[in-house]
């Protein structure tokens, strides 16, 4: 698997999300300041409502346009067995069901499952619990790590 098609894949829809945010920042902008909108009462407050969501949406897209511009520079690593699993890592884990699991360790912001092919990549920030619980491990090693309320245990089977 391609940790740089992985990237792109990443950026693409950190790009498709930065424009629908954008699209949500204009629309509650123009929901705000609509002539309409101007409050009569103190009971009126839709402007005010959608001044207030415009604001958020606005930090949601600057908060996306950092992730983009921290997965721009990112540049994976291929796999040090000495330094073990780190950031820019493709782990496929197996849980005590035998049920495979990959993952690629990248920065911040860029959260979300990929299709390669036909399998499943989840994409996980090393501030993730079990990216923090694999910092360091090895093909072979166990990872132990309560999620919810019972304890999970996952062996690492491959790093690339």
């Amino acid at each position: 698997m391609d940790k740089s098609w992985l990237q792109q894949q990443v950026l693409e829809r950190l790009a498709e999300d930065l424009l629908q945010a954008e699209e949500a920042v204009q629309a509650a902008h123009e929901t705000a300041t609509h002539e309409e909108n101007i409050a009569e009462n103190k009971y009126d407050t839709l402007g005010l409502e959608a001044a207030y969501l415009a604001t958020g949406q606005a930090r949601r897209a600057e908060a996306i346009r950092q992730a983009l511009a921290t997965w721009r520079q990112f540049r994976p690593r291929p796999y040090d067995a000495d330094k073990g699993i780190q950031l820019g890592a493709l782990v496929c884990l197996v849980d005590a069901q035998d049920r495979p699991q990959r993952l690629f360790l990248g920065p911040g912001g860029g959260s979300m499952k990929l299709l390669s092919g036909a399998q499943l990549v989840q994409v996980i920030s090393t501030e993730a619990p079990l990216a923090r619980a694999l910092i360091g491990k090895c093909e072979g090693d166990e990872v132990s790590m309560q999620l919810g309320p019972s304890p999970q245990q996952f062996e690492v089977v491959q790093v690339q």
